[in-house]
């Protein structure tokens, strides 16, 4: 009989797959290591048993004990495994951006969740690593596994996965393509794939709100590079100790939209359904396909499943409230799908201009329609009330008809995009469209610009 002892025998030895459909622009042959077929769904088992396993070898991690982490979700999952199969409890520790999907998973494998949010800094103590290493300090017989700074993440890939791409390709490998977040998988994969050949390539994938690209070209940690992001499992706001750069030859940025675009392409056009860090990763090396030669040899890694972002990047409504969904755009109904079916936010006229303001901060919008008996009757916008209430600042207690413009011009649903785009050309912040008889919604110059970048595209 041919069976296991328990599933973390499982762990390892993921194929590697050819890309097609989406690589058919590169000349070079380019193959996926696909590592959703880890019991975890992910490359993040690798890492979770080396790590509990080096903890237990020196004594960090005792018999019954709580293991702690902060992860987008992953590693929790790939902790979560070794946790039961060894009996210890779990914390993860998530930021809220991560998908609603990781959270029920880990739940659903014993972990207790704790969520904190992602818009803070580092050492904020309400950052999910603050929060990791707080309840590490206060819960009796813990340990902290701290996945970024932790070694035993690139050993693991050290001894695992850059031994079997070594292996499957017959060291025929040429460049090494991945996301970088921890950084265990690229330094683990990269030094093991350096020393048994220097001229390979390794090149990581970053994403705009993160500091690693500019830190590689300039070793200068800017904190004006960081601002939130979408994209999930890879960049960082900190320099973690397992990303070592010297090992990585070269970084290149994908946008959170491309990554969702480029993840969904890979289920439609590759039947791979993996998750966001695999679209940032091919989009990467699309961007990158010049450098390649038809003698190139690529190896583009695939973190993890798509079944994590199935109500985020491969929900239809979610990528079109983001204005990620590449829809066509012909007409005025075309344009305000994304928020059709959102209250329409408009303003009377015998309302105080304080209320206006307070309107425009609670619904985050720029521009509001002014109404009189069910009737379209003027318009704010806020350049115009800043302009005036620095004139005069008792002007927020009037009535909003003291202080408005002329309505914004009005049009129906079948009105094209061109026509559209003359109006906001003559000036007007904002257009009027009335559709279904007496429906009324509003175009904003955000709603044009996502047309025209559909358009460039």
């Amino acid at each position: 009989m041919k069976y296991y002892n328990n599933i973390l025998e499982t762990i390892g030895n993921t194929p590697l797959v050819k890309l097609n459909k989406i690589v058919k622009d590169i000349d070079a042959l380019v193959l996926a290591k696909v590592e959703t077929t880890n019991p975890g769904n992910s490359v993040k088992d690798r890492m979770a048993v080396q790590m509990i396993a080096d903890a237990e070898a020196d004594g960090r991690l005792k018999p019954g004990g709580t293991i702690i982490e902060g992860t987008s979700g992953n590693t929790g999952m790939g902790l979560a495994l070794v946790a039961i199969i060894k009996g210890y409890k779990l914390i993860c520790v998530l930021s809220d951006k991560q998908s609603k999907e990781k959270m029920d998973i880990l739940r659903a494998v014993g972990a207790d969740v704790y969520v904190c949010p992602t818009n803070v800094s580092p050492d904020d103590p309400r950052s999910y690593y603050s929060v990791s290493k707080r309840l590490a300090t206060e819960i009796p017989n813990s340990w902290y596994v701290n996945q970024y700074d932790n070694p035993s993440n690139t050993k693991a890939h050290y001894l695992s996965t850059g031994p079997e791409i070594w292996e499957q390709t017959e060291g025929k490998i040429t460049h090494f393509v991945v996301g970088v977040g921890t950084g265990g998988t690229v330094s683990g994969v990269g030094k093991y794939l350096k020393e048994k050949n220097p001229n390979i390539k390794i090149w990581g994938i970053d994403t705009y709100g993160s500091v690693f690209k500019k830190y590689h070209e300039t070793g200068i940690f800017d904190e004006n590079e960081i601002y939130p992001y979408i994209t999930e499992g890879i960049g960082e706001d900190i320099l973690p100790k397992n990303v070592d750069f010297s090992i990585i030859d070269k970084f290149e940025k994908v946008t959170d939209k491309d990554a969702a675009v480029y993840q969904r392409k890979l289920a439609k056009e590759e039947g791979i359904f993996v998750g966001n860090s695999a679209g940032s990763a091919i989009k990467g090396l699309l961007q990158l396909k010049d450098e390649l030669t038809k003698d190139d040899v690529v190896v583009v890694l695939f973190h993890d499943h798509g079944s994590r972002y199935v109500g985020k990047m491969f929900n239809d409504d979610w990528m079109r409230d983001r204005g990620f969904l590449d829809e066509e755009k012909t007409n005025a109904l075309d344009l305000i799908k994304d928020h059709q079916g959102k209250h329409l936010v408009t303003v009377s006229t015998e309302n105080p201009v304080s209320q206006a303001i307070l309107l425009m901060n609670q619904y985050g919008i720029s521009q509001l329609p002014v109404v009189e008996d069910g009737n379209f009757v003027g318009s704010l916008t806020d350049n115009q009330l800043f302009a005036k209430l620095l004139e005069n600042p008792d002007l927020k207690l009037l009535p909003v008809k003291h202080i408005m413009e002329k309505p914004f011009p009005m049009v129906d649903e079948k009105t094209s995009i061109n026509a559209i785009s003359k109006l906001f050309q003559q000036g007007n912040k904002a257009v009027m469209v009335k559709y279904e008889n007496d429906k009324y919604h509003i175009i904003t110059q955000q709603d044009m610009i996502k047309a025209i970048d559909y358009c460039v595209k």
